[in-house]
């Protein structure tokens, strides 16, 4: 494996790739730390300075746990990718659901051009929720005290007799709502770009990338807690050893679960065509374990959180509405969760699992499943083996959905410690797949280019969909060039400036 990535960088194209994709995710990590104009940054300064020594602080429970991993600390930090992909996200499993369920896109997606005009359509569906949500953040900045993913800011602000917002007037409100859309639709770009240009799936590696930002910063916490902070003792020093054996295991389960797959044997019968004969041989259909990935977990979690959302921004003063977000963040959300997981995993698997196309594309190639008759009977065969598949995954995604809270009660950890993310639910699962797909495109470019791979033995489980892709698609040596320099001159002012404000 060591050889593996020594040689990634004797293959220029892929040097190139993975450069431009590094280059990248420093443009996506400076955004994420400018703040939006008319923001105090003193006052988040103070207020980060706050949440370190109170544990509590800034966190909300699994309700907007999610909205701060996926902006990687933007929003808390009030910066200009404060929304962070998250809109583009929603848009892409809307029309993704929308086309498995309505005929007219459906068959738009099959038509030449058609993919390139749902695409059209997802970016214009980005910009309508970008707005309505950046109005939310713009109106919540203005009342950061009610803000759940910053609490204590209010006593900061006490402390310090200023405002987070000196001058919230409408002006202002229009202002921050064009600076976050304008940063979500140059988010969205970088990861066409990303993908287009460099190594991986450009949105999936700018989540993941948000996601890891959080790790120092947790490993730090966590270390005060177990290690360094009052109260530490050697039952605690070892609860920390315990606490990353799980780790471990859980991210090894989680990587066995996602590459699970059930292999059903397709065989192809003999034709002769002229003096070639086709077919005769056993080929195999995989059929994931976990097929709906992550999807599941991000819909349960986007239907609890927008009743909470409206009532937050909107109901804020009554006692039921406090009540209710109460309850919202405590054990119920996660029970409620549960359900949700299972409905939506069955629910994805009806709409993007076709067992009827499968089977009669089978049978118009000549291929057909040892004991089981062509057309409907496949159909069916095909329909309960994935049912039983998807029992399975759902459970899957279940206990990493109820894993971090059930870790943090075992290792007493408080339950809003970022560290818990990363052991369940949908931070493990985004990272676990994008490593793995990243490792997927080095694997064929090195394999291409008659180099070994990750494995002596056999090659990663998955689609190897870009071996005929266009060299010209990569990035060019002196774009690349360019990009590096930028980012170089970036770091060296952003040192300048350490240096002066010290």
């Amino acid at each position: 494996m060591i050889s593996a990535f020594a040689n990634t960088w004797k293959v220029p194209e892929l040097r190139d790739r993975i450069l431009f994709t590094l280059g990248m995710i420093v443009l996506v990590r400076l955004g994420v730390h400018v703040t939006i104009p008319g923001v105090d940054a003193s006052v988040i300064s103070a207020w980060k300075e706050f949440a370190k020594n109170n544990q509590d602080a800034g966190t909300a429970g699994g309700l907007t746990a999610i909205l701060g991993i996926f902006s990687g600390g933007a929003l808390q930090q009030a910066g200009v990718f404060a929304l962070g992909i998250m809109p583009y996200i929603s848009a892409s499993i809307m029309v993704q659901l929308m086309t498995a369920v309505v005929p007219k896109l459906s068959r738009l997606s099959r038509e030449d051009g058609g993919r390139q005009k749902i695409t059209q359509y997802t970016r214009y569906i980005t910009i309508g929720i970008a707005l309505v949500q950046g109005i939310f953040v713009a109106r919540s900045l203005i009342t950061p005290e009610n803000i759940p993913y910053m609490g204590g800011i209010g006593e900061v602000m006490r402390e310090q007799g200023k405002r987070l917002v000196a001058d919230p007037s409408m002006l202002w409100q229009i202002q921050t709502v064009l600076t976050i859309v304008s940063g979500t639709l140059l988010l969205m770009w970088i990861g066409d770009q990303m993908t287009e240009r460099g190594i991986g799936n450009g949105t999936s590696i700018i989540i993941t990338v948000n996601i890891i930002a959080a790790l120092p910063g947790s490993l730090v916490q966590t270390w005060d807690h177990f290690v360094g902070g009052e109260g530490a003792n050697a039952y605690r020093s070892v609860m920390m050893v315990v606490m990353i054996a799980m780790l471990l295991l859980v991210i090894a389960g989680t990587i066995a679960i996602t590459q699970a797959q059930r292999r059903i044997a397709i065989q192809y019968a003999k034709r002769v065509v002229g003096r070639k004969q086709f077919g005769g041989q056993t080929q195999y259909l995989p059929l994931k374990v976990n097929y709906s990935g992550v999807m599941p977990i991000i819909f349960a979690s986007a239907v609890l959180s927008l009743p909470a959302i409206i009532v937050q921004q909107a109901f804020l003063d009554a006692d039921w509405a406090r009540k209710f977000l109460d309850l919202m963040t405590g054990s119920t959300y996660y029970v409620i969760g549960a359900v949700m997981i299972f409905f939506f995993s069955y629910f994805w698997v009806a709409t993007m699992f076709q067992p009827s196309q499968i089977a009669e594309d089978l049978k118009r190639n000549g291929g057909y499943i040892p004991g089981v008759r062509p057309g409907k009977p496949t159909a069916e065969f095909l329909d309960f083996t994935m049912t039983r598949l998807t029992f399975a995954g759902a459970i899957f995604l279940s206990i990493i959905f109820f894993l971090p809270v059930a870790i943090g009660a075992a290792v007493q950890l408080p339950p809003g410690s970022m560290v818990l993310q990363f052991f369940g639910g949908t931070s493990l699962l985004i990272m676990v797949g994008v490593v793995l797909d990243v490792m997927r495109q080095i694997e064929t470019h090195l394999l291409q280019r008659h180099y070994d791979g990750f494995l002596r033995k056999g090659k990663l489980k998955g689609r190897y969909d870009r071996l005929n892709q266009d060299p010209g698609s990569s990035s060019s040596s002196n774009v690349v060039v360019y990009l590096l320099a930028f980012c170089g001159l970036l770091v060296v002012l952003a040192v300048a400036a350490w240096i002066a404000h010290s």
